[in-house]
């Protein structure tokens, strides 16, 4: 399964930090999430749907629709 994080923040042009910073993450988060060495939980999933303002199918390569 295809994960569109990394897609879409390279999309808005923020990096990894900014991105960690504005969830309250850590950038060595993001980076394990966006290599996929680490999987999100339902929580984070929304976050970043909700940040991006995309489905969590669509986040998650199950749909292309972003709505």
């Amino acid at each position: 399964m295809e994960f569109r994080l990394r897609e879409l923040r390279k999309e808005r042009k923020i990096s990894q930090l900014k991105l960690a910073l504005d969830l309250n993450m850590t950038q060595n988060t993001i980076s394990r999430y966006e290599t996929c060495e680490r999987e999100a939980d339902y929580e984070c999933l929304i976050k970043f749907a909700n940040y991006f303002n995309v489905s969590v199918d669509y986040l998650l390569g199950r749909t292309n629709k972003r709505n």
